[in-house]
């Protein structure tokens, strides 16, 4: 494949990046692993709540993820700034392949471990997982932008999107279907997917790291992280709307309460209501492909925030299977524009050398407030009531993209073409 040059072009190419060879690898890998993952997520919470009828116990997945992935995620982006990148990579999701081994394991012989042990073994897996994650987070994106030329930051961004959630409506379908059968059966596919990721990122040419300006001490090197997105009124404007509409707009790890309370369904619906926001995403990345977000990209952001927390209220209240799947799709559809913007701005606004460490706080912002926000949820529908909690999730989430809208005016006015 032919690399393409960094300079303009009058008609966007939707297929610019897809051009070249090891960005193909790239999502190859990331296809694969994100089938892995949500799998895994899924056969998770349904296996969990199998056990333990208890919505808090749901929650408490969230948390016992997000935990060590936070602890481990401004360590692991200095890691990401100091270490061959491909390397980490490699190892990390390599180690996901033990962790899947182990709940494949607890799940086997009518899963006579968890009957013996309890839930306590796969929390402590998933605590383990959270680790491995944070380190898979901190050098993921700033290896893929040694794989592209600057200009096709954008271009890139939407396909990493569109791979990642066309993966998130695979993943959890297939494992709500194979879940009817057992959960060892699932947790063996699972194995198998993250086996394939691991093989085609191998064939990934190694980059070498970018100069660093200076030496730093690991103190140093966490505090120039830091102190870079705290003073970046666009990127921590990003990622703190998205922060926040995660932790209180999602309702995704409630769903296999309100596929079993709610809605009356069993595990293979439940994995076409976890696939149901990813469908809403593709279709925005299809046409973020051709049409990508740019001089009002910012204004577009906040709308689209905005309207994934009036659909997170519309879910709350549907009783039937059709319309809930729809709205889930919805706040696919609405959220994907927010992840667009958000890593475009990342990618545009910082330096080679400190990659890293940006996306390790990203991801403290991002990946965490995924488990965090699941807590969250278990903790309101435990007080609340279930579709109480999913209710003042959203209400909360328009609240805050009028709080950020008022705090982050560069941000409200971000023209993606005069970055």
């Amino acid at each position: 494949m032919k690399k393409l040059p960094d300079s303009d072009k009058t008609r966007p190419d939707p297929f610019a990046a897809l051009r070249i060879r090891d960005f193909v690898l790239f999502m190859i890998t990331r296809f694969f692993l994100t089938l892995g993952i949500q799998m895994q997520s899924v056969i998770v919470g349904w296996q969990v709540y199998e056990y333990t009828k208890d919505v808090l116990a749901l929650g408490m997945i969230g948390l016992a993820e997000a935990i060590p992935f936070i602890i481990t995620s401004l360590f692991s982006g200095h890691v990401a700034d100091t270490v061959n990148r491909k390397k980490i990579i490699l190892v990390a999701v390599s180690l996901l392949l033990v962790s899947t081994s182990a709940l494949l394991y607890f799940s086997l012989n009518n899963a006579a471990f968890i009957k013996l042990y309890g839930i306590v073994p796969i929390f402590l897996v998933i605590g383990f997982t959270g680790i491995v994650r944070g380190f898979i987070a901190a050098a993921t994106m700033p290896f893929l932008a040694q794989l592209l030329p600057r200009g096709l930051y954008a271009n890139a961004a939407t396909w990493n999107s569109s791979i990642w959630h066309t993966g998130a409506v695979i993943g959890p379908a297939l494992a709500g279907l194979i879940c009817s059968y057992g959960f060892a059966p699932a947790y063996a596919v699972n194995f198998i997917f993250i086996a394939i990721a691991v093989f085609a990122f191998v064939f990934i040419a190694s980059r070498p790291l970018p100069a660093r300006e200076k030496n730093e001490t690991l103190k140093e090197s966490l505090n120039a992280g830091i102190k870079f997105v705290f003073s970046n009124q666009l990127l921590l404007g990003a990622i703190s709307l998205d922060l926040f509409a995660v932790l209180f707009g999602g309702a995704v790890a409630m769903l296999p309460a309100f596929a079993d309370d709610v809605l009356f369904a069993g595990p293979v619906e439940l994995g076409f209501l976890r696939a149901s926001p990813a469908i809403g995403a593709i279709v925005t990345a299809i046409i973020l492909a051709y049409k990508p977000p740019g001089a009002k990209a910012g204004m577009n952001l906040m709308v689209n925030v905005a309207l994934f927390g009036v659909a997170t209220i519309l879910f709350a209240f549907s009783t039937n299977f059709y319309l809930s799947l729809f709205l889930l799709a919805l706040t696919g559809a609405f959220d994907n524009v927010s992840v667009v913007v958000r890593h475009t701005v990342m990618q545009l606004s910082t330096p080679d050398h400190m990659r890293g460490r940006v996306s390790a706080i990203n991801s403290i912002f991002i990946g965490s407030s995924n488990e965090i926000g699941a807590f969250e949820s278990g903790l309101a529908a435990s007080l609340m009531g279930l579709q109480t909690s999913v209710v003042f999730g959203g209400v909360m989430t328009i609240i805050v993209v009028l709080i950020t809208a008022k705090l982050a005016p560069k941000l409200r006015k971000l023209n993606l073409e005069e970055m």
